[in-house]
């Protein structure tokens, strides 16, 4: 059943047990439309929201889940197409959650991830939902993990988070992932020297990608990474990274990947990791949502809504500091709720 009044369904939502039903058979229509719902800002949507995530929360969890990230230009979409293609011939569900570039200007988003993935985009084993970043500083859309948890209730077995490889992105699809999956290619000779400053820190896996062109670079980017990481400290699921270089276009090397996960996978089962790092993640990802709904709250605010374009002039200019005007603004917030 639909509620909001749109005949053709398109603006209107369903029902709580429309979605439930529909999503726990698998029906990627529904999916499709309840990630959408849980991407929305409208109160009224994020109440509706937030009982469809009650009740599908029993059904999620039972996926592996795994992140994908690296520069614009190395061939994530590409491998993703090549690996999920993989994962699909072995008898996994595949959904692919990529995080598209938002325009801070616009807020637009390209969202032409299907076009990039057009093996996988026709497999049907395999789930596609291209998202907007919506301009966040970690490249994940706000929504990314409940459209995760979503997905696991469809029955998808397999979860891949691809990021758009800007900013914080690596730090932020940490804390909803198993597994961190780095690539880089011959001759990202910046990229590389950054991999010393970060990346060992969040990557299990980094990927030497488009190994087919120059080997001769590709050896020598492989070598740069292997020694990088030799000054990487223990990582706490007791992984070792591994440094792997493969083909996405020639599908060389994708099955060696396939066997590393597993392998890592096995490796957190016997310690336990995987459950305690994704106890760990539900709070980090309960202080998040705190964040964005206090900080929807302030900005929906009419006292703050009239009084900021002011003080905004006023520091703009030089007249008040920020954090003076920060401060000033806080308590008209707090004063406005106490007097209502």
């Amino acid at each position: 059943m639909m509620i909001g009044g749109d005949p053709n369904g398109k603006r209107g939502r369903l029902d709580l047990e429309t979605y439930v039903t529909g999503i726990l058979s698998g029906e990627r229509a529904i999916l499709s439309r309840a990630i959408t719902l849980v991407e929305s800002t409208l109160d009224s949507d994020r109440k509706l929201a937030g009982e469809l995530m009650e009740r599908l929360l029993p059904y999620s969890g039972k996926s592996l889940r795994i992140g994908i990230t690296g520069a614009p230009g190395v061939g994530k979409s590409t491998f993703i197409d090549a690996f999920g293609q993989l994962l699909a011939l072995k008898g996994h569900q595949v959904a692919v959650l990529s995080i598209d570039p938002s325009s801070i200007e616009s807020k637009g988003s390209v969202l032409g991830d299907k076009t990039r993935m057009e093996r996988l985009a026709l497999n049907p084993s395999a789930y596609i939902r291209p998202s907007p970043s919506q301009g966040l500083l970690g490249g994940v859309s706000a929504a990314t993990r409940e459209a995760s948890l979503l997905c696991e209730a469809a029955g998808f077995d397999r979860l891949i988070i691809e990021t758009v490889g800007v900013g914080q992105s690596e730090v932020a699809v940490k804390q909803m992932v198993d597994v961190m999956v780095f690539l880089t290619m011959p001759g990202a000779g910046d990229e590389l020297q950054g991999i010393k400053k970060g990346i060992m820190e969040t990557a299990d896996l980094i990927l030497v990608n488009k190994a087919d062109g120059d080997r001769v670079a590709a050896s020598l980017a492989k070598e740069q990474v292997e020694n990088a990481l030799k000054l990487a400290s223990a990582k706490p699921n007791g992984w070792k990274p591994r440094v792997l270089s493969c083909s996405s276009l020639r599908n060389d090397g994708i099955e060696e990947v396939l066997t590393v996960l597993e392998e890592f996978v096995q490796t957190c089962q016997n310690t336990g990791f995987i459950e305690r790092n994704r106890a760990e993640q539900r709070v980090h990802w309960l202080r998040e949502q705190l964040k964005y709904l206090l900080e929807k709250r302030f900005f929906e605010n009419e006292a703050v809504r009239r009084e900021f374009p002011l003080l905004g002039d006023k520091v703009r200019e030089g007249h008040v500091s920020t954090f003076a005007a920060s401060n000033l603004l806080l308590a008209m917030y707090i004063e406005s709720i106490k007097s209502n």
